[in-house]
């Protein structure tokens, strides 16, 4: 049980005071001051209540009663009683929520703005240090052995040597093309962590791996006449 405050004991106790000595000065008060006495009961309560405060652990003395309703008691016989003290501040419980979404500028374009001026600083150190390997002018009467594409388009030349123009250069190609197109409308998911977007991952990932191998393939193994041939035997015959 919380203890009585110290301002309520000492305005209880100022009232006792003031009213023993209206006691003893006469027999009778005054009409103007009986609303300023207090009433028995409420000092038999306090007194109670001191009781209890000054003897941790001992008994709670009920209130004085009359006809089963407490003195003091409001309308209907209801009361209210304090049951603990609530410190200053905030009682919700505020939570801070991880949000894995920002602002493109300045967040992302900031980011890639000073990725591009590092990329560029970097190819020009290089090139100031490391000669372009250029060869020599091309002789329209001497074509190389093997003649192979550059090697972002030696996919389309492996492909060239396993099917026909039509399927290997319209169809297979196009077919590609249009399912990463459909692909954001089939999987609609709104996460961006790869464990929620398996579909577009594992789609991804192959269409990558698809055309990763054909280039390795065009690339070193891949001789003279375009012939497939092991590196390790015939030797590597790509040029960057």
């Amino acid at each position: 049980m919380a203890g009585i405050p110290e301002h309520l004991l000492k305005r209880a106790a100022e009232a006792r005071e003031k009213a023993a000595a209206s006691a003893a000065g006469a027999t009778a008060a005054p009409a103007g001051d009986a609303g300023e006495r207090i009433p028995a009961d409420l000092l038999d309560r306090n007194k109670s209540a001191v009781a209890v405060a000054e003897k941790p652990g001992a008994a709670v003395v009920a209130a004085p009663t009359s006809n089963g309703v407490p003195f003091g008691a409001g309308p209907g016989g209801h009361t209210q009683r304090l049951l603990t003290v609530v410190k200053s501040g905030s009682i919700q419980d505020v939570k801070a929520v991880p949000v894995d979404k920002v602002h493109t500028w300045p967040h992302l374009l900031g980011i890639e703005f000073v990725a591009s001026l590092a990329c560029t600083a970097f190819v020009f150190m290089f090139s100031w240090f490391v000669n372009a390997p250029l060869l020599q002018a091309a002789n329209f009467n001497q074509t190389p052995n093997p003649s192979k594409a550059p090697w972002y388009f030696l996919g389309l030349q492996e492909l060239l040597t396993m099917f026909h123009p039509m399927i290997a250069g319209v169809t297979i190609p196009g077919m590609g093309i249009i399912a990463l197109i459909f692909a954001p409308y089939l999987d609609r998911t709104t996460s961006n962590h790869p464990e929620d977007r398996k579909f577009m991952t594992s789609l991804m990932t192959v269409h990558l791996m698809f055309w990763a191998v054909l280039v390795i393939i065009g690339s070193f193994f891949r001789g003279p006449g375009f012939n497939f041939v092991f590196p390790w035997r015939e030797g590597i015959f790509f040029e960057l």
